[in-house]
Formats: structure tokens, C-alpha cells, sequence
């Protein structure tokens, strides 16, 4: 007999905001490749679109216009203008950044906002850069003033590991892109580069800060079968590409272990974990939730 744990989402429910609410659904504009919003007010917003236009819209009066800019952007396959962040009276931007050759970057740029033209300057680059179209990342999060960014692995698996990389990494840099110094670097991570908070890391195009708890969470494209959402933590290490969940790539060839080499904790599913990490994250989270438990046969 082996146990097998079905999880039965019967309650799905906030317990500090209900969502028992109609919506109404009403286009405001059309758009080209969009990639990423950030509301000015409750009824203005900015729009990256990934092709290099930053979009002002009003929802309220439907105000739509293009925004100026001088970012020394490139698109390239997955790479162009990513996320976009209002804070305060500034304007963070994450996008992949020319840096001749044929190579690019994902860059962090700060601006102060103006509705016609947004003259930016570059806060953070993920070095080296590298001649790819893959796995950019990036998702930005403000918390206690200081940023976090996710800058993917370029397609450069094991340099993931590399702690004097700042590729397949995440980081956490100041509003003004110097490096806190309590970042993993001056705790114990000595060979780190200062701007590194987590290493290990693929391609992270989702994150996002929890009104519950406080903690930082990330979704992250793996391989084949491969992507996972968990917590993004000090000085830890999600394991890719010496680990990989399923240990295969896209054209099946193997990637890494099948085991967990990393400390990932919402990598991959299996009973115990269903049970003790995805539910103590959704109820940490604000959810209830009932799981039934079934025998079955092998």
C-alpha cells in the first residue's frame, strides 16, 4: 500500500479579507506585449511593454499616451523593459540592458516621476554580461526601503553557483543601489558579492511582498517540470542547476539531481511536503484550508 495525499481545496478563504464580491470587466486600452504595472494612484497608472514603450493610462478618463525615456534598452528574445515600480516620488525599472557586443544585462534604473519623460539612471547591473535571449528575471519588491530583485541564470545553469556572479541570483541593494551591509556578504558569506542575498536561483519572473506576513515569495520557470514558488531567503541557495526537480531539461536530457541538494522548500512535491510546507505556507499566508487523506494502492 503507499499513502497517497490528495489535496482538496474545499476552503480557499481569506481569513483577514473576504472576496465574495462582482467584478465588472472593462478594456481600457490595447497594448503590445505588456510586461509589467505599477499604479501612480488609484487611478493612474505606468505600463511597461516589453518592445520599449512606457505607457501612461488613466483608467478613470482613459487617458492613454507613451512616455519618454533613455534607457539603453535591447530586446532580445525574453529580455526588453521588464518590471516597474512607483515608490515615494520615484520610478524603478528592471530591464535588459544594451551592453554592446551583443551582450546584455538585467539593470535596475531609478527616476524621478514625471508624467512626459523619465530620465532614468542605472542603480544596479547583474555582471557579467552575457550573449543570451534567456532568463532575464525580473521582479522587483520594495520592502524596509531596500530592493529586491530577481536576475535569472541567462541560460548559464551552474552559474547559478557562482557567488562572484551576479546572474541566477536574487538581490537586495538600497533605493540608491548600494549594498546594505548586513547582506549575506558580512554574515558569513565572505565570497559573495555584496549585492547578493540568495543564490541558486533560474528564472524568476514573479514575485511579490505578502500582506499577511511580511515574507517575500518567488515563482520560478525551472526545467522540464521544474518550477516551484517558495520564499525567498537570507544567504540560502535553491540548489539550480546542482539540483533540479524531475532532473530533466526541455530536449530530456539530465540536468543536475533528483534530490534536494539545495534549501528549497517548496520544490517539488511529495506527501510529507504537501502536507507540512505547501499548507503551513498558505495558512501563513491568511488561508484555511481542509485536506482529506486517501490510501491507494500502488
Amino acid at each position: 500500500m503507499k499513502q497517497f495525499f490528495k489535496i482538496l481545496f474545499i476552503f480557499l478563504i481569506l481569513t483577514k479579507q473576504s472576496f465574495a464580491q462582482n467584478f465588472k470587466i472593462e478594456k481600457i486600452l490595447d497594448l503590445k506585449d505588456p510586461w509589467s504595472l505599477t499604479f501612480i494612484n488609484k487611478d493612474e497608472v505606468l505600463i511597461t511593454e516589453k518592445d520599449g514603450e512606457i505607457v501612461f493610462a488613466n483608467i478613470k478618463s482613459k487617458e492613454v499616451r507613451k512616455i519618454k525615456h533613455n534607457l539603453n534598452y535591447k530586446v532580445d528574445g525574453q529580455g526588453g523593459l521588464l518590471d516597474i515600480i512607483k515608490h515615494n516620488n520615484d520610478i524603478f525599472i528592471c530591464y535588459t540592458e544594451d551592453r554592446g557586443g551583443g551582450k546584455t544585462s538585467t539593470s535596475i534604473a531609478k527616476a524621478s516621476f514625471a508624467k512626459d519623460n523619465l530620465n532614468f539612471k542605472n542603480i544596479f547591473q547583474a555582471n557579467p554580461p552575457i550573449n543570451s535571449g534567456y532568463h532575464f528575471g525580473c521582479r522587483l519588491v520594495i520592502k524596509d526601503n531596500m530592493i529586491y530583485a530577481s536576475a535569472g541564470e541567462r541560460g548559464n545553469g551552474n552559474i547559478a553557483q557562482d557567488p562572484k556572479s551576479h546572474v541566477g541570483k536574487m538581490i537586495r541593494i538600497n533605493l540608491d543601489g548600494s549594498f546594505p551591509k548586513d547582506n549575506p556578504k558580512f554574515k558569513g558569506k565572505n565570497d559573495w558579492l555584496a549585492e547578493i542575498y540568495q543564490i541558486g536561483i533560474r528564472n524568476p519572473q514573479g514575485m511579490t511582498l505578502s500582506p499577511f506576513n511580511g515574507k517575500i515569495y518567488i515563482s520560478n520557470h525551472g526545467a522540464k517540470g521544474g518550477d516551484f514558488f517558495g520564499e525567498v531567503k537570507f544567504g540560502e541557495n535553491y540548489g539550480w542547476q546542482i539540483w533540479c526537480w524531475r532532473g530533466y531539461d526541455f530536449d530530456t536530457s539530465h540536468v543536475g539531481e533528483w534530490e534536494d541538494n539545495g534549501d528549497a522548500e517548496l520544490n517539488y512535491i511529495d506527501a510529507e511536503l504537501v502536507r507540512s510546507e505547501i499548507i503551513s505556507w498558505l495558512e501563513d499566508l491568511g488561508f484555511r484550508v481542509e485536506i482529506e487523506v486517501v490510501d491507494k494502492d500502488n
